[in-house]
């Protein structure tokens, strides 16, 4: 997803720096014309994670351990995701966009079953960043897939499963990031019919604040 959501931030205006794990990703990390970081998340401390997030404008978090154990799924999904929010709030990066699920905090996963340490992560992750002084979004995708992005989707608090374009999911991140006005609020999404910027407009109108112009260029992590 990060990768797809790079090239239309930098076509934005946007200057973007893509953390990556490993070297060998740079080259398509750069033939996106975003700058490629090579740092581990999972493995930072404190003073790190601020030295990374320093100078940005505005995070979104797309990072996940990806399966495999459950001690590193807590590592990645809640606390690499919990570091740079805490960071966040001490660099004064005040916008942070979250790529959940469209079930965290709702499932109720049994402990011996493998996608429990996902589920609980990705909640506790929510959790925290909703007690921040972050202006944040939360995206709660469906089950994620690698069909055509079609620009649309269906959203609301009825969504609670499904299945979720990566493509679209990339456009959402890309078109909440530079929105002050959507601060606040989790959208649960599925594809669907209604244009992406159609929902974003209406989030905007129900969200219990005044509209904020959107953030049309800065430097985004």
């Amino acid at each position: 997803m990060a990768l797809l959501a790079a090239p239309m931030l930098v076509e934005g205006g946007h200057t973007v720096t893509s953390v990556i794990r490993k070297g060998d990703q740079v080259a398509d990390i750069e033939e996106t014309g975003a700058v490629a970081r090579v740092s581990d998340v999972e493995h930072l401390d404190d003073d790190a994670t601020r030295e990374l997030i320093r100078g940005n404008d505005a995070i979104i978090f797309a990072a996940g351990a990806g399966g495999g154990s459950r001690e590193r799924t807590y590592a990645v999904d809640r606390d690499a995701a919990v570091r740079l929010m805490d960071a966040a709030v001490a660099e004064g990066v005040n916008r942070f966009v979250m790529v959940s699920y469209v079930g965290a905090g709702r499932d109720n996963v049994p402990q011996d079953n493998p996608f429990h340490a996902y589920a609980d992560a990705k909640a506790q992750a929510d959790e925290h960043l909703r007690g921040t002084s972050l202006n944040w979004t939360i995206l709660g995708p469906g089950q994620l897939t690698l069909d055509e992005g079609t620009s649309k989707i269906e959203y609301g608090d009825h969504v609670t499963e499904g299945k979720t374009s990566r493509a679209n999911v990339a456009e959402l991140a890309v078109g909440a990031v530079g929105r002050t006005d959507l601060g606040g609020v989790t959208i649960n999404f599925r594809d669907g019919n209604i244009a992406i910027w159609e929902a974003m407009e209406s989030l905007s109108r129900r969200a219990d604040r005044a509209p904020v112009a959107p953030l049309r260029e800065g430097t985004i992590d």
